[in-house]
């Protein structure tokens, strides 16, 4: 099952005895978890019947007896263990699974982990509870996460707004809602959308020296203000690292040379599913392209391998990553 059906399952009282909630992302995981934990039983009911455990603390017997147990003076019981993870021998389980009371909602939070999928465990419960195995966004899905976590709120943001929130907290979605939700406290009353601005007034980003204007100027072959956002990084190394500055470059131009071999430029959405960007971005690259032919940009690519190389002590003594970048940009403009 997906998130989406689970949780419209859980907002319409449709209970399963077992909830294994497995894999990379935490967000889906917390998210669920608190649902069951907050809405399941009510205060008066939760003093008897919810109980949570600790992976680390805790194990596989201490959480079968606990879920066989009826639950007092309600119709449910809510047994929640998280970091179950650490639990040894969780096949074990397959004991309870097997027979699961009808009234204990037993959740198992087994994050960074998924459960094998050849074994028995996995089988029987996928028969009588839910599996769900949430899974790290990719990059270019982010953008997309993040306008429908707004929608919900009846709020928009900007795509250069959502790139910048996407460039310097990546896919971490927990981190990523939580700056979200602190955006939309400090919106002016009467406002719904979300741009640059807010993010460097409240997060701290500066909406014109990063990543994203870094692509920009190259793209417009724009020296001075290469010039003047390397500097800034150089001086700012804590919140401009060398590492992320290159990683993304890479994925710039990596996108940039995918562009030139595409057989139709003409049709937007193609593109933009091809290179998996946002459509509103496409010009970006289609600059980038008549600025850097393809021998070109396969150059940057290998200039970008060994400055990342160089950073880590590579044919490299004393340079620091400051001037690394710098002899990088220049390389890349002239």
């Amino acid at each position: 099952m997906n998130f989406d059906q689970i949780f419209t399952d859980l907002k319409n009282k449709i209970y399963k005895p077992i909830y294994f909630l497995s894999g990379e992302e935490p967000y889906f995981i917390d998210l669920l978890t608190k649902y069951i934990n907050d809405n399941v039983l009510t205060e008066a009911e939760k003093s008897f019947n919810q109980t949570i455990l600790y992976g680390k603390d805790t194990e596989i017997h201490t959480v079968i007896n606990s879920a066989k147990r009826f639950p007092m003076m309600a119709n449910h019981q809510v047994i929640i263990v998280k970091e179950a993870q650490n639990i040894k021998n969780i096949e074990e389980l397959i004991h309870y699974a097997n027979a699961p009371l009808k009234s204990t909602l037993l959740v198992i939070n087994y994050k960074y982990k998924t459960l094998d999928k050849r074994k028995k465990l996995y089988k029987v419960i996928n028969e009588v509870g839910v599996l769900f195995e949430s899974k790290k966004l990719y990059d270019n899905e982010v953008p997309g996460w993040v306008n429908g976590y707004l929608k919900s709120k009846n709020k928009t943001i900007d795509p250069g707004a959502g790139m910048l929130l996407n460039e310097y907290l990546g896919n971490d979605l927990s981190k990523i809602a939580n700056e979200l939700d602190k955006l939309i406290i400090t919106l002016p009353d009467g406002e719904h959308n979300i741009n640059t601005n807010h993010i460097e007034r409240n997060i701290g980003i500066s909406k014109d020296y990063n990543n994203f204007e870094l692509h920009k100027a190259l793209t417009q072959k724009n020296v001075l203000k290469a010039n003047r956002i390397v500097n800034y990084f150089s001086q700012n190394p804590k919140n401009n690292p060398f590492t992320l500055t290159i990683s993304t470059l890479y994925h710039f131009y990596s996108k940039v040379l995918a562009y030139h071999f595409l057989k139709n430029k003409n049709d937007r959405r193609n593109v933009a599913a091809t290179l998996k960007v946002n459509p509103y971005f496409i010009g970006d690259y289609e600059k980038a392209a008549k600025q850097y032919n393809p021998k070109k940009t396969v150059e940057i690519i290998s200039m970008l391998r060994e400055y990342d190389l160089k950073s880590k002590g590579f044919n490299n003594v004393s340079t620091s990553q400051g001037e690394l970048l710098k002899e990088l940009v220049y390389r890349i403009l002239h």
